[in-house]
């Protein structure tokens, strides 16, 4: 079976949800400003995940250091869009960049970087399909967290609820807990270049 790479999100008519995991001091200091803020890095890349699955499996379920308070961030459609119709994989593809030297030279001068990964269970195992990251530069990161975002809301405590169940005995109604994620629509041949 050939593998699927298509954008699965939580999303309405104006914004996309992206998750990302952060430590306490820069969780408070953006749901205070309902943007990043400094402790938040404006020199380091970012990377933006719109699988929530995906984002537990990387945080632990918001267990690992540094990665204990899971935000979701909404963004504009419009500016989620533009960021993938600059993107560069992270690895070449024959099929699409031709050279390994064409590809090289894209990478270096790309504002986005954009990776698939393979999606993953409620207990962390590999699935056949894959899931989508964003990675922005830092000649992105001040517009990403000043003017991208309608939203951030902390959905640390569900998370915590979730792995209890996850863990216990009731992991089998874990499922409808979840947040809502269907297929991303985009036109036709929008993604190409991206693998979709």
């Amino acid at each position: 079976m050939a593998a699927t790479y298509e954008i699965r999100a939580n999303y309405d008519n104006k914004t996309i949800v992206m998750y990302q995991a952060y430590n306490d001091a820069i969780a408070d200091a953006a749901m205070e400003a309902q943007r990043f803020v400094a402790p938040f890095s404006m020199r380091r890349m970012t990377w933006i995940k719109p699988s929530f699955r995906w984002l537990m499996h990387r945080s632990n379920w918001g267990k690992k250091s540094g990665q204990t308070r899971t935000l979701a961030v909404h963004i504009y459609r419009d500016v989620w869009e533009e960021a993938l119709s600059q993107g560069v994989l992270t690895h070449p593809e024959p099929s699409i960049h031709g050279s390994r030297e064409a590809w090289h030279e894209a990478f270096e001068g790309a504002l986005v970087h954009v990776q698939w990964d393979p999606e993953r269970s409620l207990q962390g195992g590999a699935l056949d399909h894959y899931s989508i990251q964003v990675g922005l530069t830092r000649h992105l990161i001040e517009e990403f967290a000043s003017n991208w975002i309608a939203r951030i809301e902390d959905l640390s405590p569900q998370v915590a609820k979730m792995e209890k169940m996850r863990q216990g005995k009731h992991k089998k109604h874990l499922s409808r807990h979840l947040p809502s994620e269907r297929v991303y629509p985009l036109d036709e041949g929008f993604g190409a270049h991206l693998l979709m």
